[in-house]
């Protein structure tokens, strides 16, 4: 499973080489969306076990997904790092847990606003 995240990485990275940071971290909040559609879905009351199993492994599916964009993200835009950090943690992390960091980094994604703006060129005061 992690050899195809790695393929998966590398493939991206050589593909996604021309877009920027914040389009690649917007393709990847697709794959977080569903993700944690699936991972609500499977623990609403009235889900069956079975459907339940499939609905999480869905979420995880989509989240692993979603890292190699998020990575790609985070070499073109260093600031979109959090967003690379909190879905690797779906590793080792229940999804509950991290859904409310996902959807917020997904929501501040979305905005497109640049959270590093670039100095002001030339001496103060021009």
């Amino acid at each position: 499973m992690l050899g195809s995240t790695a393929v998966g990485t590398i493939i991206c990275l050589a593909g996604c080489g021309q877009q920027s940071g914040i389009n690649l971290a917007q393709q990847a909040c697709v794959h977080v969306r569903l993700s944690v559609h699936d991972f609500e879905l499977s623990v609403r009351p009235g889900t069956s076990a079975t459907d339940g199993d499939r609905l999480r492994t869905e979420a995880d599916v989509q989240l692993r997904a979603a890292l190699p964009l998020a990575a790609a993200a985070t070499s073109a835009d260093g600031s979109l790092n959090s967003l690379m950090t909190t879905i690797s943690e779906g590793a080792t992390v229940d999804e509950a847990h991290l859904i409310p960091a996902l959807k917020g980094q997904c929501a501040l994604v979305s905005t497109n606003v640049n959270v590093n703006p670039a100095p002001p060129s030339g001496p103060p005061g021009s």
